[in-house]
C-alpha cells in the first residue's frame, strides 16, 4: 500500500506540474521499481518528449522495454545511449545483459566492463561470473575453467561445467492455467487443439493415421498478445509437463556448452513426456545462420535442428512450442515440416477477444454495470497488456477517490473509458516492422496473415 501512497502523491503532484521533467522521471523511476513496467513505459515516453535528448530518460525507457520482453526496442535504444557522450555507466552495462542473452559474449564482455570502469558500483558479480569476468580487466571468454563450480541462478541448477557428465535441469511446471482463462484467441486455440491436444486425446486415431504425438508450433506476433500465456494454457489443458525455456538457460560462454544445455533440457522434456517444451524469444537462439558472424551460433543452431528433428532420441509426446516477436530473423531450416511446421500469428485481440480479456482481468475486482462490449469497441488496437494496463490505471484512480473520501466505490464502465483514453497501443512500432517484412520479405506467403490483418491486399 506504501508504494500505492507514493505514486498516488507523486500523480497528484503531477497534475499540478505536469511540466515537471524530474518529477515525471521519479514517477516512472518508482513504477518500473514496482514491476509496472508498462505503465513506467507510458511516464518515461512523456517525459522524453519534452526532453527527447536526456540519456538517463532514454536508459529509463530502454529498462521498461527489457523489464516487458521487448528487446530488440531496449538493444536499439541502448546502443544510440552508449555511443553519446556522458552516456550513464548502468547503461553499458544493461547493454552488456541484451547482448549476452542474444549471444554476443564477446561485445557483452566488452560494453560490460566500459560500464564497470566508468562506475564500479554498477558491477554485478553473478553476471560477471557468467561472462567470465573475475574482476573488471582480466579473463577473456574461451574454454571451461576446471574451477567453476555448481551454482543457482534464479532458482535454476547450473551445471558443474568440469565435469563433462554433469546434469542441467529446468524447472519442471505443473500450470492449472486453461484456455477458459485465455480471452479470445479461438482460432489459434482450434489449431493448437489439432497439433497438440487431440493428439493425446485419441492416440490410437492418429497412429492409424501415421501421425506422431508431438510436433513444433511456432507463435508470432507483436509483444503483449499472450504468446506465453497462451503456451502455458497449453500445457494446463492437457495437464501436461511445462518446461520454460529462457535464452539464459540455454547460453553459455564457453564452447560446447550451449549445445549441451539444449541437448539436456530436450532429454528433460523426453524424460517427463508428455511434455510442453516452450521456447520464448526463440530468434534469439534460432536466427539465421547467414547473419551469424561466430561458428559458436551456427553449432547451436545445428544442434537445435537435430533436437527437433529427434535423431538421436525420439519426441513422442515432446510438444515443442516457441514465441518470436522477430520471425524474420528466424533460420528458414526452422520452418521445414516436421520442425516448427505450423507457424501462426497471435495478433492484438479483435473486439470479442478485447471483451473476454477485459472480463478476465476485472474478475475478482468490485465492478457495478461494466459494459464490456462498450469498452471493446473504445480499445481498437489495444494489445492483452495494454488492456491490463487499463485496468491497473482505474483501479489506481478509485483508489485515490476512495482515499480521499474513505469510501471505496465499485469500477464503473467511465472509469475504464478515461483509462483507456491514456494508453497508447504498443502494438504500432511491431507493425511498422512487421509490414515491411510482410510486403518485401514474404517468400511462400508466410506473413500473409500480416497483410490480412492490415487489411493489405
Amino acid at each position: 500500500m506504501n508504494g500505492d501512497r507514493a505514486i498516488e502523491t507523486l500523480r497528484e503532484a503531477l497534475r499540478f506540474s505536469p511540466e515537471n521533467i524530474p518529477l515525471r522521471r521519479h514517477l516512472a523511476e518508482t513504477l518500473l521499481g514496482q514491476g509496472r513496467p508498462d505503465l513506467s513505459e507510458v511516464e518515461f515516453r512523456e517525459a522524453l518528449a519534452m526532453a527527447p535528448e536526456d540519456l538517463h530518460l532514454k536508459l529509463g525507457l530502454a529498462s521498461s522495454f527489457h523489464q516487458q520482453g521487448k528487446n530488440n526496442l531496449a538493444t536499439v535504444i541502448l546502443e544510440d545511449v552508449t555511443q553519446a557522450p556522458g552516456a550513464p555507466p548502468r547503461a553499458f552495462v544493461l547493454l552488456a545483459r541484451l547482448l549476452f542473452q542474444a549471444g554476443e559474449v564477446a561485445e557483452a564482455v566488452q560494453q560490460y566492463r566500459k560500464g564497470v570502469d566508468a562506475d564500479p558500483t554498477v558491477s554485478d558479480r553473478e553476471f560477471a561470473d557468467r561472462l567470465g569476468i573475475r574482476d573488471s580487466r582480466s579473463d577473456e571468454p574461451g574454454e571451461s575453467p576446471e574451477e567453476m563450480s555448481d551454482e543457482v541462478v534464479e532458482g535454476k541448477v547450473r551445471s558443474t561445467w568440469s565435469d563433462p557428465a554433469g546434469e542441467f535441469e529446468a524447472e519442471v511446471e505443473r500450470p492449472t492455467l486453461k484456455f477458459a482463462d485465455v480471452g479470445g484467441m479461438e482460432t489459434l486455440k482450434e489449431e493448437i487443439r489439432i497439433k497438440i491436444i487431440h493428439p493425446l486425446n485419441h492416440p490410437e486415431l492418429y497412429r492409424a493415421y501415421g501421425k506422431t504425438i508431438g510436433g513444433g508450433i511456432l507463435l508470432y506476433g507483436p509483444p503483449g498478445c499472450g504468446k506465453t500465456y497462451l503456451a502455458r494454457a497449453t500445457a494446463g489443458e492437457i495437464a501436461a509437463s511445462f518446461l520454460a525455456v529462457g535464452i539464459n538457460d540455454v547460453l553459455e560462454m564457453w564452447i560446447g556448452n550451449s549445445e549441451r544445455n539444449l541437448h539436456a533440457l530436450f532429454e528433460q522434456a523426453r524424460s517427463n513426456a508428455p511434455c510442453v517444451l516452450f521456447f520464448d524469444e526463440v530468434d534469439a537462439l534460432a536466427a539465421s545462420r547467414t547473419d551469424l558472424k561466430t561458428s559458436g551460433g551456427r553449432q547451436l543452431i545445428n544442434q537445435f535442428l537435430s533436437e527437433l528433428d529427434g535423431v538421436e532420441n525420439s519426441n513422442e509426446g515432446v510438444l515443442v512450442l516457441a514465441a518470436t516477436n522477430a520471425p524474420w530473423h528466424l533460420d528458414p531450416a526452422f520452418r521445414r515440416p516436421g520442425r516448427f511446421d505450423r507457424i501462426l500469428f497471435v495478433p492484438p485481440p479483435d473486439q470479442s477477444a478485447r471483451a473476454s480479456i477485459l472480463r478476465l482481468l476485472c474478475r475478482g475486482k468490485p465492478i457495478q454495470d461494466l459494459d464490456y462490449d462498450h469498452l471493446a469497441k473504445k480499445t481498437e488496437n489495444l494489445s492483452g497488456a495494454d488492456l491490463r494496463a487499463v485496468v491497473e490505471l482505474a483501479v489506481e484512480a478509485k483508489l485515490r477517490e476512495a482515499m480521499k473520501s474513505g469510501i471505496p466505490k465499485p469500477l464503473v464502465t467511465k472509469d475504464l473509458l478515461a483509462a483507456a483514453g491514456t494508453v497508447r497501443p504498443s502494438t504500432r512500432e511491431w507493425f511498422s516492422t512487421a509490414r515491411n517484412h510482410a510486403l518485401y520479405s514474404n517468400q511462400g506467403g508466410i506473413y500473409d496473415d500480416i497483410l490480412k490483418y492490415l487489411k493489405i491486399s
